[in-house]
C-alpha cells in the first residue's frame, strides 16, 4: 500500500508540473512518464484513461493544499468551531442522501462519490476539508445552509487573525505553492470543457459551508450569501495576484510587503461582511511597533 501511494505522488506530481507548465494539452500518459523518469506505461498502468489520470491530479490538489492549510497558524478556536461546521454540514448532506435513495455518501467530500481524500481549497485558508473548486476557494453552488456551530461570536482579534493566516497562506500559494495553484486552475478550466470533469466543483461546498458558519458566528446579518461571496473574493484576489493585471503592480510574492498587502485586503472583506463598524474594524496591524 506503501509503495503504491509513493507510486501514485510521484507520478501526480510530475502531472502537476506538466499542466503548470503546458497546460492541460501537455497532459499525457507518456509526458508524465517521462517527468517522473518512469518505464514507458506505468502512469497508465496506474490510470487507464485521461480522464482518471486529471482526476488523479486534482486529488493530489487537495491533499497538498490540505497539508498547507493544515499548517497554516489560526485561532485554535477557529479550527474547532469550523470542523463542526463541516460535520453538521456532512450530517445534514447525509440525511438528504438518506431521504432521496440516493447511495450512502453520494456527492460528499471526504465520503463516497469524490475521490478519497477530496477536502479544500482552493485559496482562502479556511482550515482543514478545504478544496480546489472555482479555482481554490470556490465550489458549484451554495450547497445546504448551515446552522451556526456552538461557541461564542467572533470578535475583531479572531478576524484579524484569520486574515493574516489567510494572506500567509495566499502568499505560499503564490510562491512556493505556484505550480499547484497554476494547475489547479488549469483543472477547473478543462472541466467547463469536459461535463464528465465537472464532479471536481463539488470539492468547494464544504469550503463555503465552512465560511458562512464562520460569518454565522460573527453576527453578520446575512451570513448563508456573505461566506460565498467572501470564498469568491479570496479566489479572486489570488487568481488576480497570479496571472491578472494584479501581478504587474501587487509586491513581490514572498515579500513581506505582498504578506502585508494580502492581509489588508482580506481583513477589509472579511470585516465588511461580518458587519463590524468602523469603531469596531479600526486600522489593520501593521506589525509596526
Amino acid at each position: 500500500m506503501t509503495a503504491r501511494r509513493d507510486r501514485f505522488a510521484v507520478i501526480t506530481d510530475a502531472a502537476i508540473e506538466l499542466v503548470a507548465e503546458l497546460g492541460m494539452r501537455g497532459l499525457t500518459h507518456r509526458a508524465v512518464d517521462a517527468r517522473a523518469g518512469l518505464p514507458l506505461g506505468s502512469t497508465s498502468a496506474y490510470f487507464r484513461t485521461r480522464k482518471a489520470l486529471v482526476e488523479a491530479v486534482v486529488r493530489r490538489l487537495v491533499d497538498l493544499d490540505r497539508a498547507d492549510l493544515e499548517a497554516t497558524e489560526l485561532p485554535v478556536e477557529l479550527f474547532d468551531r469550523m470542523r463542526r461546521a463541516e460535520a453538521t454540514k456532512l450530517a445534514e448532506a447525509a440525511g438528504q442522501a438518506d431521504a432521496t435513495g440516493l447511495p450512502d455518501g453520494a456527492g460528499l467530500p471526504d465520503g463516497t462519490g469524490l475521490p478519497d481524500g477530496a477536502g479544500l481549497a482552493d485559496g482562502a485558508g479556511l482550515p482543514d476539508a478545504a478544496e480546489p473548486a472555482d479555482g481554490v476557494a470556490g465550489g458549484a453552488g451554495a450547497g445546504p445552509a448551515v446552522p451556526p456551530v456552538g461557541g461564542g461570536p467572533l470578535g475583531p482579534p479572531e478576524l484579524d487573525q484569520l486574515a493574516r493566516g489567510i494572506a500567509g497562506v495566499l502568499d505560499r500559494w503564490l510562491t512556493t505553492g505556484r505550480t499547484r495553484t497554476l494547475a489547479r486552475y488549469a483543472c477547473l478550466l478543462e472541466a467547463t470543457h469536459h461535463p464528465e470533469l465537472r464532479e471536481i466543483l463539488a470539492h468547494g461546498v464544504v469550503f463555503r459551508a465552512q465560511a458562512r458558519a464562520l460569518l454565522a458566528q460573527t453576527g453578520a446579518a446575512d451570513p448563508e450569501r456573505g461566506g460565498s461571496h467572501f470564498v469568491a473574493y479570496v479566489d479572486g484576489l489570488l487568481f488576480d495576484r497570479l496571472v491578472g493585471a494584479g501581478s504587474l503592480s501587487a509586491p513581490p510574492p514572498g515579500s513581506e510587503q505582498s504578506r502585508q498587502d494580502l492581509y489588508q485586503a482580506v481583513r477589509t472583506v472579511l470585516f465588511a461582511l461580518a458587519g463590524a463598524g468602523a469603531s469596531e474594524i479600526g486600522a489593520p496591524d501593521t506589525g509596526k511597533p
